[in-house]
């Protein structure tokens, strides 16, 4: 899966198209993503420890992986993910990398 935790991603397809937001959690497995203030659900909760007063709680639910793409860090634009093997001078060792497809910058 290309996208990670603390990626910024925008919406490309769905009714939250064109709506940017911050990867909170992935799900490699299910092919989804959690995005920070998207698809936002109402849950009814009992009173816990977490929330003692319990009630509706509004909370970000799931969507799917290919719904999403990764924000290009230079122009701010939706790109794709490429991958590219660095070498590190020090210890001589590979190392892939996420680069933007669109601009060739290198992603977190």
């Amino acid at each position: 899966m290309k996208i990670q935790k603390d990626d910024t991603v925008m919406i490309v397809a769905g009714n939250f198209r064109g709506r940017t937001g911050k990867v909170l959690k992935v799900f490699p497995k299910k092919n989804r993503v959690i995005v920070e203030s998207v698809n936002l659900i109402k849950r009814h909760t009992k009173p816990n420890q977490q929330y003692p007063q319990g009630g509706i709680i509004e909370k970000e639910a799931s969507i799917n992986a290919s719904n999403v793409m990764l924000l290009d860090p230079k122009s701010n634009e939706p790109t794709r993910v490429g991958y590219k093997l660095i070498i590190d001078e020090k210890t001589g060792k590979r190392k892939s990398v996420r680069v933007a497809k669109s601009s060739g910058e290198m992603l977190s």
